[in-house]
């Protein structure tokens, strides 16, 4: 199963601040881009996670050509054409930067959505910027014209909540306002991912999945138990598997977690793959499964969550 982002990548800033350094990237779809990529590193306002460090907001790119991306030739080579990136910012420290790339080169139903809300300009939160692969038309004409005040669809209910949202079933959900454009463009579950700043703005990341080519091929969201001792997961779904227990029956100790516990204790993104994806997944062998991404979400100054995607 091919999913809509073939390629993950963290940044992490380097021993002295200055650059940032390529700490691993998922390249299994662009292997070239990868070898290329790890001799690579950014300064502030250098390339898309430079830019997005020192604009200190998330970014999303339509086209890797607009200036901002510094590895154009060798994206285009491997079939890329779209980035987002997504700081980590505990108060004003960077703590990383993962980068998100999708491609077109096959026909992919899909999307990521970056929306926003400024209180100096309104109440309501607008799409600042997304890309949709073959799932545009409607979708994508109706999303840029679509204003949201908070708790209403996907992204207005991520930031009212703080923290990240999973539909299942697009179809079936009234929480999604556009579900008879993202019915028609083959779109069949969404996640939204409220992202850190260092501004008063809010952010969400919203990508938007189908059963042809989802987002990732497993998504999860862990929070900590009550006793704060461990981790739980709040929602799961495997493209596989189906949902995913959550709540007690998930309870995990963070030393179990691998890269998702890493994530919690140190607000750092990170990435494992191959074996070191035991400790997140027991069935990852079974489901296909051969790395994750772990994204914690920051809120007033501390990890509130880690997303978790599955490739």
């Amino acid at each position: 199963m091919n999913t809509f982002i073939r390629v993950a990548e963290v940044w992490l800033p380097s021993a002295d601040g200055s650059l940032l350094e390529l700490a691993d990237g998922h390249y299994r779809a662009a292997p070239a881009f990868g070898a290329m990529s790890r001799g690579t590193c950014f300064g502030r306002a250098e390339g898309l996670p430079g830019n997005a460090w020192e604009d200190g907001r998330p970014m999303l790119l339509r086209s890797l050509t607009d200036g901002h991306f510094r590895r154009v030739a060798a994206a285009q080579a491997a079939g890329l054409s779209c980035a987002a990136a997504l700081p980590i910012f505990v108060d004003d420290r960077l703590t990383s930067v993962v980068v998100l790339l999708c491609g077109d080169r096959a026909p992919q139903q899909g999307a990521i959505e970056m929306w926003q809300n400024d209180p100096r300009i309104g109440s309501d939160m607008t799409m600042r910027e997304g890309y949709f692969g073959s799932a545009g038309g409607e979708l994508e004409d109706l999303s840029r014209n679509s204003w949201l005040p908070r708790g209403s669809g996907l992204p207005g209910l991520a930031w009212q909540r703080e923290a990240a949202v999973f539909i299942d079933n697009i179809g079936q959900s009234h929480h999604f306002l556009r579900s008879q454009a993202a019915a028609s463009a083959g779109i069949v579950r969404g996640l939204a991912i409220p992202c850190s700043t260092r501004h008063n703005e809010t952010w969400v990341l919203s990508l938007l999945s189908s059963t042809q080519s989802p987002v990732a091929r497993r998504v999860e969201s862990w929070i900590a138990d009550e006793s704060g001792n461990g981790l739980q997961r709040a929602f799961g779904f495997c493209e596989t598997a189906g949902p995913l227990p959550t709540a007690g029956p998930s309870l995990r100790p963070l030393a179990a977690l691998g890269a998702i516990g890493l994530a919690w204790q140190g607000a750092t993104a990170g990435l494992a793959q191959g074996d070191g994806l035991a400790g997140e997944a027991e069935d990852a062998l079974s489901a296909g499964l051969d790395a994750v991404l772990a994204i914690p979400v920051i809120a007033e100054g501390r990890v509130s969550e880690v997303i978790a995607l599955y490739f």
